[in-house]
């Protein structure tokens, strides 16, 4: 019997006979692994443990840990929201039932039977039993013509439209229990991993996303292999609930939407316009300090601009729509990047080696044409402002400038309390290429460079084929809050491209033409995002240096007032930020609504404080910190409450 080589995740290989599955692999290895094994990675590709490999293979056998065991283990658990769909309202009708980030959904077709959320327990309690019978997931490959008969005798429209796309010798089947599904896979073992379920929602979702299609029902759901692992999970549901940047948006009064203005285009409100400028303070000084110069450009363009940049090709229908003017030859769009404007002034004037690097940045604000139905608070928005620049150097400058802003980024972070981080090294799709515009040897050498330049900086890297910008790749930041949740927050990219696009030159030391490199950065990426994953992050507690609203002064009665006003004077000249509460109302009224503002200190004053020129001070969720001078309190906080170096 021939032999195949198996490379494990140290490195070390072993050798198998051929056909040998994943099951055997992982038995061989220990039995606690085999025990917790959930699929398995072949060459990069995730598969059922019962799959054969049948030539040399790098493996890594995957549990719940992994985020491919996840995958398998909520792709199986859609199956089985599915079967137990089937056996609860027969005659039902499935769309698509694929894994997300956490959980999974399946789309699905009812018929004339009514649908709610109460009606998600008892298809809970179903897919529980189900999953009881520890029933094997079992994958066949089958014929075009035998899976389309199969689906016509089912009367399933939506399965037949899938199956007439697909190409004959790549369709199969799954089964388990008493359910079939089309599926390419992969699946865990069989339906006993599944130990605890839960149900969160329902939906309406147009079949293929076509709203011209039949609207069908969406049910998401989550599963975990311990009751005790669902239970954290819907405690930080909750968490998260109370954390929802829009509700403390709203109940903080940072910002707001208007139907009149337009959905997605989100109204700074004072308090967030100051929170909103402090981060562009934060991030201009450290941009001056950094070598970049400011830069203004217009909220539109020529459409010949974006023509030329491949913006146009590749986000046109994204765009809002043109803007004509009464001049026929005249069509402008909205600004939906920010570095085709940048490539124009760097060509206002002849450049030389010895200019470069330059760098120029500017708060630009761009728009965007999302769908209605993709809009959510301040995370997906129609307008946003990039904390963007774009450096143009030299090739022999480009490690070093791309090391450089890997230092912002991790600055930023720091001041603002991200300690839990990601690099993603975006590469482009090989086997697409057609997504992205240039030289296979520009694309290769700056994912090199991206690769080098964090590894220098010793930064955990994870790499990620398909995720590149179309000009480039990028080292996007994923970023875990303080639930747990990720989010990408700051990107770095290197483009070869558009300075070829956009012809931009640089007379070198041997007196000729040469092209630059651009390097695209944005530390916070769009501040209405970033804010957004701010204020969930923070539960709404900002930093000292960034909160609106530092201080609140709250006189214990009116007669207190006038001291109360010289103290909130002496604050605002010494650039402390606060408000004076001079309500006809208790004090405890007063601490109480400080204290849902997240005011991060109260200053009371009576009498005593009155008559010593004290404050009693109180510090947001750790009551009394005892009395102080004014004076006191403002050398301590001058230093405590400025923004960060």
């Amino acid at each position: 019997m021939s032999e195949v080589s198996i490379t494990l995740p140290d490195g070390s290989a072993r050798s198998y006979p051929s056909g040998v599955t994943g099951m055997a692999i992982a038995q061989s290895i220990s039995e606690g692994l085999a025990r917790n094994s959930l699929a398995i990675e072949v060459n990069g590709e995730i598969r059922d443990l019962s799959r054969p490999i049948t030539g040399d293979a790098s493996i890594k056998i995957l549990t719940w840990n992994d985020k491919g065991g996840k995958y398998a283990f909520w792709h199986s658990s859609a199956h089985l929201l599915a079967e137990a769909l089937e056996s609860l309202y027969p005659g039902v009708k499935f769309g698509i039932g694929p894994p997300i980030e956490n959980g999974f959904y399946y789309d699905v077709d009812l018929g004339e039977a009514a649908f709610g959320e109460d009606d998600l327990p008892k298809v809970e309690a179903r897919m529980i039993e189900l999953a009881r019978k520890s029933n094997v997931f079992a994958r066949r490959d089958v014929t075009k013509a035998d899976a389309l008969d199969f689906f016509r005798k089912k009367g399933d429209p939506y399965k037949i439209e899938l199956i007439e796309n697909l190409e004959d010798g790549s369709i199969t089947f799954y089964e388990q229990g008493a359910f079939t599904d089309l599926c390419r896979g992969p699946h865990i073992p069989n339906t006993g991993f599944i130990k605890a379920v839960k149900l969160l929602n329902v939906a309406g979702a147009y079949w293929r996303g076509d709203e011209k299609n039949k609207m069908l029902t969406r049910i998401y759901g989550i599963t975990f292999p311990k009751q005790k692992e669902l239970d954290e999970y819907l405690h930080m549901l909750e968490e998260a609930k109370k954390r929802d940047h829009r509700k403390l948006g709203r109940e903080l009064e940072l910002f707001a939407f208007s139907e009149k203005v337009g959905m997605g285009l989100p109204l700074w409100l004072p308090k967030g316009t100051v929170l909103r400028e402090r981060l562009e303070q934060f991030m201009r000084k450290a941009q001056i300090k950094a070598g970049y110069d400011p830069v203004v450009t217009p909220h539109i363009g020529g459409k010949a601009l974006y023509v030329t940049s491949g913006h146009y090709e590749k986000y046109g229908k994204d765009s809002f729509q043109p803007i004509h003017t009464p001049d026929a030859s005249e069509e402008f769009l909205l600004k939906p990047m920010n570095c085709p404007h940048h490539c124009e002034i760097y060509k206002v004037k002849p450049r030389s080696y010895k200019d470069l690097p330059i760098r120029y940045a500017e708060f630009g604000t761009v728009y965007r044409y999302e769908q209605s139905g993709e809009l959510h608070g301040l995370t997906r928005v129609r307008g946003f402002t990039q904390d963007d620049a774009h450096i143009f150097c030299r090739p022999d400058q480009v490690k070093e400038e791309f090391i450089k802003v890997i230092d912002l980024v991790l600055h930023v972070f720091r001041s603002l309390g991200f300690e839990n981080y990601t690099a993603q090294v975006s590469l482009r799709d090989p086997d697409n290429k057609q997504k992205y515009i240039g030289e296979d040897a520009l694309w290769d050498r700056a994912e090199r460079e991206i690769q080098e330049a964090a590894d220098e900086r010793g930064l955990k890297t994870v790499a990620v084929k398909g995720e590149a910008a179309f000009y480039g790749p990028k080292l996007d930041f994923m970023v875990k809050d303080a639930l747990g949740r990720s989010w990408q927050l700051g990107t770095i990219q290197v483009d070869y491209q558009l300075p070829q696009r956009f012809e931009l030159e640089y007379i070198g030391s041997d007196n000729q033409k040469h092209r630059p490199v651009m390097i695209h950065r944005a530390p916070f990426g769009s501040l209405e995002r970033f804010v957004a994953v701010l204020i969930e992050h923070c539960a709404g507690n900002f930093p000292l240096w960034l909160s609106p609203d530092q201080i609140a002064v709250l006189p214990i009665s009116e007669r207190f007032n006038d001291y109360a006003e010289s103290v909130i004077q002496d604050l605002k000249n010494q650039d402390i930020r606060g408000y004076l509460d001079d309500r006809n109302e208790k004090i405890g009224r007063k601490i109480r609504d400080a204290e849902v503002k997240k005011v991060p200190f109260m200053l009371i004053v009576g009498e005593k404080e009155a008559a010593e020129r004290q404050v009693a001070v109180r510090k947001h969720g750790e009551g009394d910190q005892g009395t102080v001078t004014l004076t006191e309190f403002i050398q301590r906080a001058s230093k405590d409450f400025a923004m960060p170096v």
